[in-house]
């Protein structure tokens, strides 16, 4: 299988996910689509310095040889997949109601202290 096929299959995946199996519907939120080109830049800086130094490499026979700022396209639609799940995932356990309120430690003095002052009033 080539990258660009499994980078396909990815976004497909994580599309469908989105879509059906959490019904969180992300990819149909104008605030979705609004917030990703920051994704994106910080994704084509890093993606850039990783393939533009050579410090990543890519067989030319898996992929399709576009590129955007020396990342081959494939490399995007695999972190698209990657981002579109995670924040998915994230919605959704949110919608449970998975840990509302941090459970590690007090947090920090600041907090703490705003805590204290709603409690006093």
């Amino acid at each position: 299988m080539s990258y660009t096929v499994a980078a396909l299959l990815g976004v497909a995946g994580a599309v469908l996910v989105d879509l059906f199996v959490l019904r969180t519907r992300l990819v149909r939120r104008p605030v979705f689509w609004a917030t990703y080109p920051i994704i994106v830049f910080f994704q084509l800086l890093s993606n850039g310095i990783l393939t533009g130094r050579g410090i990543v490499r890519y067989d030319p026979e898996a992929i399709i040889g576009w590129r955007l700022a020396y990342a081959p396209v494939e490399d995007l639609l695999f972190g698209f997949a990657l981002v579109l799940l995670t924040l998915s995932v994230w919605v959704r356990l949110g919608r449970a109601g998975v840990q509302r309120t941090p459970a590690a430690g007090e947090g920090s003095p600041l907090l703490r202290l705003l805590h204290r002052q709603r409690s006093e009033r």
